[in-house]
């Protein structure tokens, strides 16, 4: 071997103990503390931190001043609190991100280095040792091992690294019995892309750290997040939403929402069982949370009829003089599809179609021929409310019509006698071969789709207060055309709407923002009822209190109602119909100031609720789960990020095809696929998500007539 050229501290050691090398190494120049020491101030990390007498360290960026050194430093930098260091709250991730890469591939070279070394105790073990026992001391026992130690282990195929991790990632599902959908979710990837970056070496948070350290941490940046949206409520105002909720315990839940059009947070929850009827008590717990948001800035809140709904709202409207109190726009609309759903014959043709999903869902091989001759699509649907399932349920059953008949009529079905011959076989084949069910089907898909699309719209989470008359004259329409012929029909089921209009859903706000609506406004068909304006001009009271708050109010309706100013500009016009209602007014407002601040606090709220109650099962399970029997403030904690983290990903994902009124998955223990009076626990199977299109029903061209550009709207 050719010796390179001598250093101060070259040194060259052979461990070979058959071969006769001789030990060859330079004096040192330097100590082994000092060559230490040299290396230490070299490292790029001390840019990020000031070094103190002894071995002490303080980091730039809080200033927390560490024992141990440089290596303490750099796992108080990247942020780990499994490494027993108090991670930095104010490092910046560029800086969080190259330590944490340093970190990482100083791991790799010690096990790099662990592996040769294991290596040679192979080499070097007795002749009476055999390897395998040789390498026991480095096995570590499993959690199976220990539990049963005679057991022998399940050993895993040969594996690459890709099937390796998601062999890993499945175990981990299977033993936390963990739902499947979890991996949906966008934080899921989220989580392997961090990791990955870690890279090898890297060990997770404990169950302690989680609840101690990072429960608070990501709870203080939700809240951070809350306090940036705050600012825009001065121009656009807020939306408080009540939400009430009983859970498996008779407690009564109040689960308390602030809405703008940027986001909705969730507030708080509150346990209201013991004074859920007592006025008095509500009208307090309702105070205190406007008080929250500062009354100011609060321009309605929306609570459910479950509360003491008259008592509360003249609380709330006595004591705040500029704050409205309106019903949940999807709560009305549900009650009305739920009444579609009693009248006899609309009734009559949902138990029908229960009998044939019932079948096919209680018996595995049917559900697989059911599969086959669907091309794996569902035939039923599970919306947010049962009378939403019903109609969804009909309209996937009116699409798989022709399937069905194939099915029930084919040799694969005819001829296995597992199926074919029981008293349910009978009694589908009837109704799949009945003209006159399907008929039914046909007719009350038709007269629930208009109030379907309502639904989507008001509960998407948008600010649609603006659009609630409007979509709902345009569904009463659909349904005087489709029984243009029938008129007994017709009032049959406009009564059903007029009275939930009514008694659940009018108020004031809604009609002073279908006033105010440039899409409406400039509509040349539309002709505004008096009652509307009338409701409009006590909205603009109660906003504009002072009279010298409204002095040059009248002169500014003209201007807007006349298109002149900037409402008259081309791009004023071009933008009616496309752009949010309350974003045009505070592009091309300008020429009515006082009406512009009005018109944007109006027409920047939601009117439902709905988008949020689709949490009340997550929101169940975290009050309910075994593991969470924590303290109070801990529960809390976890219910607000839970909660918030949801309307993120829904907030983000609204522009998707997503349907607002469906869930992914079908509740096998709704009454379209459960036969027991005792439900099973429920059961998730996935199923197509797009709703079926009004253009794949042929039911008299009903959907032609929906939004018809000649008819005559706002006559509720």
């Amino acid at each position: 071997m050719k010796n390179p050229k001598k250093s101060a501290a070259s040194v060259f050691l052979s461990v070979e103990k058959d071969q006769s090398l001789s030990l060859c190494a330079e004096t040192l120049t330097y100590s082994a503390e000092e060559k230490r020491r040299m290396v230490r101030e070299k490292d790029v990390c001390w840019e990020y931190a000031e070094k103190l007498d002894g071995n002490k360290v303080r980091c730039k960026f809080c200033q927390r001043v560490l024992n141990g050194g440089i290596s303490r430093l750099k796992h108080h930098l990247s942020r780990l609190p499994s490494k027993g260091v108090n991670p930095c709250s104010k490092v910046r991730d560029d800086v969080t991100d190259r330590v944490r890469t340093i970190i990482a591939s100083k791991e790799e070279v010690k096990e790099t280095s662990s592996g040769k070394k294991q290596k040679l105790v192979e080499v070097k073990s007795p002749g009476n040792v055999s390897a395998s026992k040789a390498l026991m001391s480095f096995d570590t026992p499993t959690p199976i091992q220990k539990v049963f130690p005679n057991v022998t282990p399940m050993v895993p195929p040969p594996l690459n690294n890709l099937e390796n991790a998601e062999r890993n990632i499945a175990l981990f599902f299977f033993e936390n019995k963990l739902d499947f959908s979890i991996a949906r979710s966008s934080s899921y990837q989220l989580m392997i892309d961090a990791i990955e970056k870690c890279g090898p070496g890297f060990i997770g948070p404990s169950a302690e750290t989680l609840k101690t350290t990072w429960l608070e941490r990501i709870k203080s940046e939700m809240s951070l997040q809350s306090k940036d949206i705050e600012k825009e409520w001065t121009t656009t105002g807020c939306t408080i939403i009540a939400d009430t909720w009983t859970d498996n315990k008779s407690r009564a839940l109040i689960n308390f929402l602030v809405s703008s059009p940027s986001r909705t947070f969730f507030h708080k929850s509150v346990d209201a069982s013991a004074y859920f009827k007592n006025t008095k008590c509500l009208a307090d717990l309702f105070d205190s949370v406007i008080q929250d948001f500062g009354p100011e800035n609060v321009v309605q809140i929306i609570m459910d009829s479950s509360f003491n709904y008259t008592g509360v709202a003249n609380h709330i409207l006595q004591n705040y003089a500029t704050i409205f109190v309106s019903p949940c726009a999807s709560q009305c609309l549900n009650l009305i599809l739920e009444e579609f759903s009693k009248v006899d014959w609309v009734n009559r043709c949902i138990l029908q179609a229960q009998t044939i999903s019932k079948f096919i869902y209680n018996n595995a091989s049917m559900l697989d021929l059911m599969k086959k001759f669907t091309g794996g699509q569902e035939l039923i649907r599970t919306g947010i409310t049962k009378s939403v399932s019903n109609f969804l349920s009909l309209q996937s059953m009116l699409k798989q019509r022709s399937r069905l008949k194939h099915m029930f009529n084919s040799p694969e079905y005819c001829t296995n006698s597992s199926y074919a011959n029981k008293t349910q076989s009978i009694s589908c084949i009837s109704i799949v071969e009945d003209n006159d069910f399907w008929r039914a089907v046909e007719e009350s898909v038709a007269i629930s789709e208009p109030f379907l699309k309502v639904l989507r719209e008001v509960s998407g989470g948008k600010p649609s207060v603006g659009f609630i008359y409007e979509l709902m004259t345009r569904a009463k329409e659909s349904i005087r055309t489709y029984y243009i012929m029938d008129e007994n029909k017709c009032k049959t089921f406009l009564d059903i709407v007029d009275r939930k209009w009514r008694d659940q859903l009018h108020s004031p706000l809604h009609a002073a923002a279908a006033f105010l609506n440039p899409g409406i406004q400039y509509n040349p068909e539309i002709k505004f009822l008096t009652s509307i304006k009338e409701d409009f001009f006590k909205v603009l009271e109660k906003l504009l209190p002072m009279p010298e708050m409204r002095r040059d109010i009248t002169s500014q309706i003209f201007t807007f109602t006349k298109a002149t100013g900037m409402f008259g500009c081309s791009l004023a016009m071009e933008a009616r119909d496309v752009v949010p209602p309350g974003l045009w007014w505070e592009q091309y407002g300008d020429s009515a100031p006082v009406l512009q601040r009005v018109a944007i606090r109006i027409l920047s709220q939601v009117c439902s609720s709905f988008m949020f109650e689709r949490h009340w099962s997550a929101f169940q399970q975290i009050h309910s789960e075994k593991r969470n029997k924590i303290d109070r403030e801990t529960l809390n904690d976890l219910v607000y990020i839970n909660y918030n983290l949801k309307l993120a990903r829904q907030t983000r994902t609204k522009t998707l095809e997503a349907d607002p009124i469906q869930f992914d998955d079908i509740d096998m223990t709704s009454e379209w696929v459960e036969e027991s009076d005792n439900p099973s626990p429920t059961q998730w199977l996935d199923r197509f998500g797009s709703a079926l299109d009004g253009s794949d029903l042929n039911t008299r061209q009903f959907n032609a007539a929906i939004f018809g550009s000649n008819d005559h709207i706002f006559g509720l």
